[in-house]
């Protein structure tokens, strides 16, 4: 079968980077007041700063996820390649503009393209490595000579603070005040941006690619409850969706924000994400740490790092922090933009060498799934 090349990486980043003390000047305060959980969240999480498409005092957005994620593809474009030239366009998003139109027609849209194939993978962090996997087996089995890919976030407009007037209003009337911690805690760990790959079924003539070896992916739904989630209420026996509430309660309850089960999180994510598909996959794929030149893995804070560490550990693949590289405190976390963001820093950095191997590691908390890629440099 053919071998398929990651020819070029590019990302986009909007407006400039936001420190911690300005978040809640971008974000808004959540019924007039600080929030209580921003500095041991932010204290957990390493985070030091991240982007926003929203205007600073006004929580306007001045860019949308389709455009933001355009401009990262347009990025792409140099002496070797035309976005003329596209063949198939493959996105992935937690957080498209809309829920219909999907997201990859959209750019597409942004763009000015057409007679291309297309294809828009949902779901949160693995979105942006499912929309990947497609470009990967349609250059594998010949049916494309190129793809773009994309992994993108524009999660701010959601986390602002006018999405939870009606929440705060109605539960200070219930003399609750405040917003739950699960969607509070989200609010420092989100950020926005797009990252895009131009994959080819033949390596750049001049300089280096990334030839994908293999992409694994593997789910534990059928095993696990919701753990993150939007658009719906979820309850120890049940999850309802948003349409089967009325508008107002939709709006009291601020189902169409993002919140966390953290308990069920810290308790599951390692063994469910890690420990048990890594155990899997070293035997599948015979991996070896000494053949590993770097590991690139995704996780929303730093909190997570030592218990990475010790969840590849305890599956038997045990791989030194000399070989770690994230830019998680730089950018935040991205979601399904996140490995692309990564992989553009270290592609273009001048760094790799010919015949290093790279590891990735993308999980998502939805409901426990996670993805294990391997890249060689050639």
């Amino acid at each position: 079968m053919t071998s398929v090349y990651i020819n070029n990486i590019q990302k986009y980043l909007p407006n400039n980077p936001v420190t911690n003390d300005e978040i809640e000047d971008y974000l808004g305060y959540i019924g007039g007041k600080k929030s209580k959980a921003k500095k041991i969240v932010l204290r957990s999480n390493g985070i030091k700063s991240r982007h926003y498409v929203l205007e600073k005092g006004t929580q306007k957005a001045l860019f949308s996820n389709a455009q933001i994620t355009a401009h990262a593809i347009k990025k792409l474009e140099n002496e070797n390649f035309s976005l003329e030239d596209i063949e198939c366009l493959s996105c992935g998003t937690t957080t498209a503009d809309q829920i219909m139109p999907n997201h990859t027609l959209m750019v597409q849209g942004e763009l000015g393209l057409t007679e291309i194939e297309t294809l828009s993978a949902a779901g949160i962090c693995l979105s942006g490595i499912n929309a990947l996997k497609y470009a990967y087996y349609g250059i594998k089995a010949g049916e494309l000579k190129n793809v773009i890919t994309t992994g993108s976030e524009v999660v701010s407009p959601t986390l602002s603070a006018k999405n939870f007037e009606k929440e705060s209003d109605y539960r200070a009337v219930e003399q609750n005040p405040g917003i739950a911690f699960e969607k509070d805690f989200l609010r420092w760990m989100l950020s926005d941006g797009a990252g895009a790959m131009l994959l080819q079924n033949k390596p750049n003539k001049e300089g280096l690619s990334l030839k994908i070896d293999w992409i694994d992916i593997l789910s534990y739904a059928g095993e696990m409850p919701t753990c993150m989630y939007s658009g719906c209420e979820v309850n120890a026996d049940e999850v309802r969706g948003w349409r089967t509430f009325t508008q107002d309660e939709v709006m009291e309850k601020s189902l169409l924000t993002i919140a966390q089960d953290v308990k069920l999180l810290n308790e599951n994510i390692i063994e469910y994400t890690v420990t048990k598909p890594i155990e899997k996959i070293t035997k599948k794929r015979d991996l070896k740490e000494e053949e590993i030149s770097y590991f690139l893995p995704h996780y929303s804070s730093t909190f997570f790092r030592e218990k990475v560490y010790e969840g590849m550990k305890k599956g038997g693949l045990e791989i030194p922090f000399e070989k770690w590289f994230t830019n998680l405190t730089k950018y935040g976390n991205t979601g399904a933009a996140s490995i692309y963001i990564m992989l553009e820093e270290l592609f273009n950095s001048g760094d790799l060498k010919k015949g290093e191997k790279i590891l990735c590691y993308i999980p998502e908390s939805g409901r426990f799934s996670t993805s294990f890629m391997m890249l060689e440099v050639v």
